[in-house]
């Protein structure tokens, strides 16, 4: 197998970071930025996105939020301003869960939640009706949603993993800049995504709600692995509206954005047929040509709604 870059054992989250912070930085300069973990359950696929609390073992997203507001500062000097809104969701048995939403509980009655819908616009913008939106004025502002969003969201103990992710998280910040001094505007958007892992059932025992999740994470990484291989054989159809995620994430996939997948494997000789299969499906990715990034700017004030992809 051969990838872009390999981190070993010996590798900090620091230097997974350093790798693609010039990504990160792509989202100020007003592009759309897509970056995703993949891979079985209970390969690091959290550790890498989020980290534990501590200075030295923060993952990408606080890393990201962290250079996106310290960057900003510093061009204030050129003329910039820039204004933040963040957002939080998981897609869980294939429904949208609003993390940030006012007395959001992880335990709360799905028949009595909202309906979320994903909307794309010919612009290459999604949104997602009634989403809690919270402007950000700081990294701090955006730690301290993380950890509300991080206590709502649905977890459940496998076989596997005694704290398993049984959703897909997705955290966006959407970013205007203006100069003042040119008159230039950019949007970027930066899409940051903790896919649920895959698991065998044999292996992870799941049982009642467990099981459902299983099914439903596999059904939608599956669908995922489909797009992936329309676009890489060139299709004329790619089949984005089979899962939540995959339409959630059609601009990333199919548009102009700049597109980056973790593939987290585990060591375990146990896991061997698991990583093979993560191995390949990266491969495949690494291999696929989704259009070329386009730079988002204009001279005109814009909708101020918060956009995917």
């Amino acid at each position: 197998f051969s990838y872009d870059k390999v981190f070993d054992h010996g590798a900090s989250q620091e230097d997974v970071f350093v790798e693609m912070s010039q990504l990160v930085q792509s989202a100020l300069d007003g592009y759309k930025v897509c970056i995703f973990a993949y891979g079985q359950t209970g390969s690091g696929k959290t550790y890498t996105m989020m980290g534990p609390p501590g200075r030295d073992q923060k993952g990408i997203i606080p890393r990201s939020l962290e250079q996106i507001f310290k960057t900003s500062q510093s061009l204030e000097s050129q003329g910039w301003k820039y204004s933040m809104q963040a957002s939080m969701l998981e897609i869980y048995n294939e429904t949208i869960r609003d993390l940030l939403a006012p007395g959001r509980s992880n335990n709360f009655d799905l028949s009595t939640s909202k309906q979320y819908t994903i909307k794309h616009d010919p612009q290459g913008n999604t949104t997602v009706t009634d989403l809690t939106v919270a402007d950000v004025f700081s990294s701090a502002d955006v730690t301290s949603l993380l950890a509300k969003a991080s206590q709502s969201r649905s977890v459940g103990r496998t076989q596997m993993n005694e704290q398993s992710s049984r959703s897909h998280f997705v955290f966006t910040l959407k970013i205007s800049g203006s100069n003042e001094n040119t008159g230039q505007q950019v949007q970027g958007v930066l899409n940051l995504i903790d896919l649920a892992g895959s698991e065998r059932l044999a292996k992870s025992g799941s049982t009642g709600d467990r099981l459902k999740e299983t099914q439903a994470i596999n059904k939608s990484l599956s669908a995922l692995s489909d797009v992936i291989f329309a676009i890489a054989k060139g299709d004329d159809h790619v089949p984005f509206r089979n899962s939540k995620l995959t339409y959630l994430l059609q601009p990333c996939l199919g548009g102009d954005s700049k597109t980056l997948m973790f593939v987290n494997i585990s060591p375990e000789a146990s896991s061997v047929g698991e990583t093979i299969c993560s191995l390949r499906f990266a491969s495949r990715v690494n291999a696929c040509e989704i259009g070329i990034p386009r730079r988002h700017t204009q001279a005109r004030s814009f909708d101020s709604r918060l956009s995917y992809g």
